[in-house]
């Protein structure tokens, strides 16, 4: 499990593109039959990823959250970007066909991960957040959770949104989660670009050809930065930070929120004409 540090808006003013990356993408999520895991003190999130190949992955606890489990304290939303799999919780078996999401919620023992089939393994994407009550751990297939048309054509952000984690869907403590699905001829995955003071957002690119990259912009807005960002790799977006971006090709996206509150519309907008 790697270790990220929370930061202050005056400090992104002096960062150089390595020190961006380093701070705010995690750019190695994905590895052959291991779990990986980033834990940042941004609202004490956790990312995680887990790409079962040649058998199960079984998810154990880590140093860092002093626990016996994953899920003592913690709840998650996990999404599978990959091919077919299962996730097996506490002995009871959960089929995510790709982008299908499942919420497994605080006091969970046992979470082992595994693909139908090695050759086209599932990616499990998993998004924690510490949760202080226990809710039940509910299974939404693609598309199957609150469906929100967002954007124009014009504007070329014209997308689509699926809530699955959220205040009028599958409840949580504090996960809010989701896939935005792009419509053909839109880059813009969100314009204008918004922030929410009270949240901390990370997001997961996928469904980006190899030789396409994400431009996303983040920052103040009146010092915006950006990282450049390629297939699998998520960003860390700190509640103080602008996030919006647009890509060089096709692709989809998970988003996924901690923080004060779950309303998805609390954010602040950022009009074009303000960024600098």
């Amino acid at each position: 499990m790697q270790l990220r540090h929370s930061t202050h808006p005056s400090q992104i003013r002096s960062f150089d593109t390595a020190a961006l990356r380093e701070n705010y993408l995690v750019d190695d999520l994905f590895a052959d039959d291991e779990f990986r895991a980033t834990y940042t003190h941004e609202d004490r999130i956790v990312l995680g990823g887990a790409r079962p190949v040649a058998g199960p992955i079984a998810l154990g606890s880590f140093d860092l959250l002093r626990t016996d489990t994953f899920f003592e304290n913690r709840e998650a939303g996990i999404i599978n970007v990959g091919g077919a799999g299962t996730i097996t919780v506490d002995g009871t078996g959960y089929d995510l066909e790709p982008g299908a999401c499942l919420y497994i919620g605080r006091g969970v023992s046992d979470v082992v991960f595994a693909s139908a089939d090695g050759a086209a393994p599932a990616a499990f994407y998993l998004f924690s957040a510490t949760a202080h009550t226990a809710y039940p751990t509910t299974l939404v297939g693609r598309g199957q959770g609150t469906v929100r048309e967002l954007g124009d054509a014009s504007t070329s952000n014209e997308r689509t949104i699926n809530q699955y984690i959220h205040a009028n869907g599958v409840q949580s403590c504090q996960v809010v989660m989701g896939v935005t699905v792009l419509s053909t001829g839109s880059m813009w995955n969100t314009m204008p670009a918004h922030t929410h003071d009270r949240r901390t957002e990370c997001y997961l690119y996928f469904d980006l050809a190899p030789e396409h990259r994400v431009i996303h912009l983040m920052g103040e807005p009146t010092e915006s930065r950006h990282l450049v960002v390629a297939n699998n790799e998520a960003v860390i977006s700190p509640s103080w930070s602008l996030h919006s971006g647009f890509a060089t090709g096709s692709y989809s996206f998970v988003w996924a929120m901690a923080g004060e509150n779950k309303a998805f519309d609390d954010m602040d907008h950022v009009q074009p004409a303000e960024l600098r």
